[in-house]
């Protein structure tokens, strides 16, 4: 659980920055070739996906998220290998932390931009790498760690 508080907080810290920083006014700010950070108003769900522009698509959005995060709080709770518990954690918080966003704002905060010769990977934020290395991580638990539980094996 604690994974997830830190997830939770550093992303809605990252994010007062940057509204701040490089959202009010917009502005991109070039750190290397391959990175910069870039203000992105995300309405929809991960790469934008589902995208809308109804005031009712963040609060449906953001109520599947919660139902998820408990979901995955239960899974948590029921957790025996530290690696799932992680990235449960990471999952939960990353998770929240868009949830606030999207209530907040109707939309999540992305700022992090990367790209190679013109071609830019979609804005993201701390939360949206939290979700993905935290699925990453537990799709790796489930595939090569879990096998051995249910053959009765100690992890």
């Amino acid at each position: 659980m604690i994974i997830a508080l830190l997830i939770f907080v550093a992303d809605l810290a990252t994010k007062e920055w940057m509204l701040s920083l490089i959202f009010d006014p917009p502005r991109r700010i070039v750190l290397t070739g391959f990175f910069n950070l870039t203000p992105v108003w995300n309405r929809g769900v991960s790469f934008g996906l589902f995208a809308g522009h109804q005031e009712w698509v963040p609060w449906i959005l953001s109520a599947v998220a919660v139902v998820i995060a408990a979901g995955l709080f239960v899974w948590l709770r029921r957790a025996r290998h530290p690696l799932l518990a992680v990235a449960l954690g990471a999952v939960i918080g990353g998770a929240l932390g868009n949830v606030i966003d999207r209530l907040r704002f109707g939309a999540v905060v992305d700022f992090l931009d990367f790209h190679i010769s013109g071609y830019h990977w979609p804005a993201f934020n701390i939360a949206d790498a939290a979700i993905s290395l935290g699925v990453v991580m537990i799709l790796y638990h489930e595939l090569f760690l879990a096998s051995g539980q249910a053959s009765g094996e100690k992890e």
